[in-house]
């Protein structure tokens, strides 16, 4: 590839957006170049999927360019190449969810969030490679096949948004849409070096949903740095077209003095086996919080039946979404789908009511916690990038995994607190591997968690590190 297409690839989504309207770069240069990447890469990564032929995505990147030229408003992302995850319905384009079972469904109505993306100019190339049904954190499925990691193409992507993360990571998509139940955009974010960025429950719109404010499941940005994550944010929020909402939309938001801000410590989230090579990683970070100006406590919030909470609910809302699926077609399910509704299914309303009792008891205790500390400090993932070639990790630093998201639960246990949590990358392993950071705040205080991940951020520059491909 060339300086100037290397250059576009790699520059921020937020200058790239920015050049186009200002008419120092066109859509079609823009488009042009990352599909010389995409060629290039997505071949032996397989993070995009169900793309449109070259030929046409120019076509459209020629009508953003026409459009601009003849003075018609366009939207904050106008020009930006882009790819919506495979769990979204985008009219044009397949809707498999990564099941067989889907394989050739086209949808007829776009989700609330895509038809927002596309209201602010992107130009939709494809889909991103998605697990079956977003479940577990490996992106692999019979439909697609497995996208592998840009730093050892033998090791996982993580998951769901894995074919989002690394097409952001290897500069194939400027930013990308994900979502995230059980760690869906932080997984991810940490096993590919960028930023993935988990707002508050309810922030992002997550329609069309058969059971709204129930559950743990919402949708937000995976940038290659926290402003672009900002810059993403504002579009899925409504905040850049002037509503309320988080309004990060200028980078100089996301300026704060952190001196004497407490926040506290807690790695393995007070006893979570954790990989030592993710620990030695992590525990070499803790100065540059100080360094910041942070009075960093070692202490842990009470996750007091996080595991139960989450697995009782998300069980239960698999076997409401997906039930009807098992008779029909239980030979197309992974095995792991069947365990989760088949569990679901065999929960009582008892079971169920004391579940959403006890999240509740939950809620108030992280909201006494941050009275005292404004954000916690931890692991995303419990283990490094694993191999690609098995379903997941059967075990951590010598502790069996119960079950196939066990391994999540550092993610998992976050979830059920609703609150914004950050994915933001703090180096690497000896062998290369990408580690990250999770950062927790307040609920509702998106903000914030962006501020002290962009301070971080500049502090240690990990995110600049990009992978070598061939």
């Amino acid at each position: 590839m060339s300086d100037v297409s290397v250059n576009l690839c790699f520059a921020s989504a937020r200058d790239i957006a920015r050049s186009i309207r200002a008419g120092e770069v066109s859509a079609r240069e823009v488009m042009a170049a990352h599909l010389t990447q995409i060629n290039r890469l997505n071949p032996q990564l397989n993070a995009i999927v169900a793309r449109l032929d070259d030929d046409r995505c120019l076509a459209l990147a020629d009508d953003a360019d026409r459009r601009l030229a003849k003075g018609e408003r366009v939207g904050p992302l106008h020009g930006l190449p882009f790819a919506f995850k495979d769990l979204e319905s985008a009219v044009g384009f397949p809707w498999s969810r990564g099941s067989p079972i889907f394989a050739r469904e086209m949808p007829t109505e776009d989700s609330a969030l895509v038809a927002r993306l596309r209201r602010a100019g992107v130009v939709p190339i494809g889909k991103t490679n998605v697990p079956e049904f977003g479940m577990g954190s490996h992106t692999y499925n019979k439909v697609y096949g497995t996208t592998v990691n840009p730093y050892d193409v033998t090791r996982s992507a993580g998951g769901s948004s894995g074919g989002a993360a690394v097409a952001v990571a290897t500069g194939m998509l400027p930013c990308a849409d994900g979502s995230d139940l059980g760690g869906s955009l932080r997984n991810p974010g940490s096993f590919n070096n960028v930023v993935g960025f988990r707002p508050t429950f309810g922030v992002v719109p997550a329609d069309p949903t058969p059971i709204p404010f129930v559950g743990f499941a919402v949708k937000g940005p995976l940038a290659r740095s926290v402003d672009d994550a900002a810059f993403l944010l504002d579009v899925m929020t409504g905040a850049a077209g002037g509503s309320a909402g988080l309004q990060a939309c200028h980078g100089a938001a996301l300026q704060r003095d952190f001196e004497n801000v407490r926040v506290a410590w807690c790695p393995d989230l007070g006893g979570l086996p954790l990989d030592p090579r993710v620990r030695a990683v992590l525990d070499r970070q803790r100065k540059t919080f100080e360094d910041l100006g942070c009075r960093v406590d070692d202490v842990c919030p009470d996750l007091d039946a996080a595991d139960e909470i989450f697995l009782d609910i998300r069980r239960w809302l698999s076997s409401y979404n997906l039930g009807p699926l098992l008779e029909a077609h239980r030979d197309r399910l992974k095995p792991e789908a069947i365990w989760e509704i088949e569990t679901g299914s065999a929960l009582s309303g008892r079971d169920v009511a004391a579940a959403l009792a006890h999240h509740g008891e939950l809620l108030e205790r992280m909201s006494r916690f941050h009275e005292a500390h404004e954000f916690l400090l931890c692991t995303v993932n419990q283990v490094p990038p694993f191999a690609a070639a098995i379903a997941w990790p059967d075990e951590i630093n010598g502790v069996g995994m119960e079950h196939y998201i066990a391994w999540m639960k550092s993610t998992y246990w976050i979830s059920t607190t609703r609150a914004p949590a950050l994915s933001v990358p703090a180096g690497f392993t000896d062998e290369g591997l990408p580690i990250g950071l999770q950062i927790v705040g307040r609920r509702g205080d998106d903000l914030g968690v962006l501020q002290l991940g962009h301070a971080f951020e500049q502090a240690t520059g990990f995110g600049q590190r990009r992978p070598t491909l061939g």
